[in-house]
């Protein structure tokens, strides 16, 4: 999806691993983290953020040395005359925040299953939508992100944390969730000149020529981007 597409700024937003346990990366995820690296070349005239989820919390040393990246856990930024914020959303999980130790517990036994699921994992991410919908965190994520967006004076917000991509706007804010890479439907968002959109990825032959689909001025990729 990278290679597909020609974008100015690419924000990761949170959740890249879902903890530091580096010994569960497969060769597809080095490779992954290793063309991030090279796209944080200077001499790509790409920008590189990776804004910090629940998950991936304390990795700003790791990784702003690994994948040569700053680590946010806000980022705000100018494009086409408007203010723009990414969060990762766990901040406006009272659940994630507050009951830590039940949220890793939740991770571990969600792993196991993706481990234990057949090919499909069907069951386990039948498993992730009853927990995310038990939660309601879709609405709770969007309004705590709607209010931050006003006190930062953000007319865009951008979410992760979900799993599920949605957009809503309220009093003149827009909020965008960019879902996630680890369920049935694989979305990021491109934020351009022509405006936002929320995309589903559709797998492109692999030697398509970088930039031939997209004009994209900015990327935001989704939440949970390295399933381990």
């Amino acid at each position: 999806m990278l290679r597909q597409n020609l974008f100015h700024r690419l924000i990761l937003l949170g959740d890249i691993f879902a903890d530091l346990n580096f010994r569960r990366l497969t060769k597809d995820h080095w490779k992954f983290l290793g063309y991030i690296r090279k796209l944080s070349n200077p001499k790509r005239g790409v920008e590189v953020v990776w804004v910090e989820g629940n998950h991936d919390q304390g990795l700003t040393d790791v990784m702003s040395h690994l994948v040569g990246v700053k680590v946010y856990q806000e980022y705000a930024w100018e494009f086409d005359g408007r203010r723009h914020l990414a969060v990762h959303g766990h901040q406006f999980d009272r659940f994630a925040v507050n009951n830590l130790l039940l949220s890793n517990l939740g991770s571990f036994l969600h792993l196991q299953l993706q481990r234990l699921d057949v090919k499909s994992k069907r069951f386990s991410r039948y498993v992730d939508l009853l927990n995310t919908r038990w939660l309601r965190l879709s609405a709770k994520v969007a309004s705590g992100a709607l209010g931050e967006a006003r006190l930062r004076h953000a007319e865009r917000v951008f979410c992760g944390h979900t799993h599920v991509a949605q957009y809503q706007k309220r009093d003149g804010i827009e909020y965008y969730n960019s879902g996630s890479w680890t369920d049935s439907r694989l979305t990021y968002i491109t934020v351009g000149v022509d405006g936002v959109r929320i995309h589903e990825y559709e797998e492109q032959p692999a030697d398509r020529d970088a930039g031939e689909h997209s004009e994209a001025d900015e990327m935001l990729l989704p939440a949970e981007t390295v399933e381990t």
